[in-house]
């Protein structure tokens, strides 16, 4: 039997189960990992120093704002408030799926912590009504996100300027977030308000500070919630 059939037979079914849940996401992540390690190249950071970058803080978003911040000689105090503010959605992701760890040893708590990012946490909520193992599946989806992940980051920071500026990698970002979001859009007041948030985001794509993304936020929850009342009133 080889190392890897051993390895497989060892581990759970529902850690399986987790990573073919997570395969959909790779073209997504891939692309998005190679934009983290190109900016943090052209931030002025070695490949090197970029790959230990993204081992030690595996955080794509706050990775992408910490490389253009860097670039741009910003202090490291607010680099580190930036890149913490961008964070904050991680504390109520914990909070929401603490409840499936409940019976987890604090000390196997902190990788599966390290783990936690926007795909497997989108995930281990889509998992099957039928999934009795969370954890395991949670896990099973992490380890993937976070192979691919650096695998990319790596590839982009020692190819760096050598990938062609044609390729369009930066649209390799919000497709990576619609491959999350498309699964999780199972009603119609979901899918309003999803098509209400995206129109009014790009409709005031103009406006500073990026404040079209939280417009089109509001926009959308108020458009979900008109149509769930709505819904309701109807049944």
């Amino acid at each position: 039997m080889t190392a890897l059939s051993a390895l497989s037979s060892r581990l759970p079914p529902a850690f399986w189960r987790g990573v073919r849940a997570f395969v959909p996401l790779i073209p997504g992540v891939l692309p998005f990992g190679m934009v983290a390690g190109i900016a943090a190249v052209q931030a002025g950071f070695t490949p090197l120093q970029s790959i230990a970058f993204s081992l030690i803080g595996y955080a794509g978003s706050a990775q992408l704002i910490a490389s253009q911040l860097f670039a741009s000689h910003t202090p490291t105090l607010l680099i580190v408030l930036a890149t913490l503010i961008v964070n904050l959605r991680f504390a109520m992701y914990s909070a929401s799926i603490q409840p499936l760890f409940g019976g987890v040893p604090p000390a196997r708590r902190w990788p599966l912590a390290y783990g936690l990012t926007d795909q497997s946490y989108a995930v281990v909520l889509g998992r099957p009504a039928t999934e009795t193992n969370a954890v395991a599946y949670y896990a099973g989806a992490a380890m993937p996100m976070w192979l691919t992940w650096q695998m990319g980051t790596a590839v982009g920071a020692l190819l760096g300027a050598r990938i062609p500026a044609s390729w369009p990698l930066d649209f390799a970002v919000p497709l990576s977030f619609i491959a999350l979001l498309a699964p999780v859009l199972r009603s119609r007041p979901q899918m309003f308000a999803a098509v209400v948030s995206a129109l009014v985001a790009v409709a005031a794509h103009d406006l500073p500070f990026r404040l079209n993304l939280i417009l089109g936020a509001l926009c959308g929850i108020a458009a979900g919630l008109f149509a769930q009342r709505r819904l309701s009133r109807k049944l």
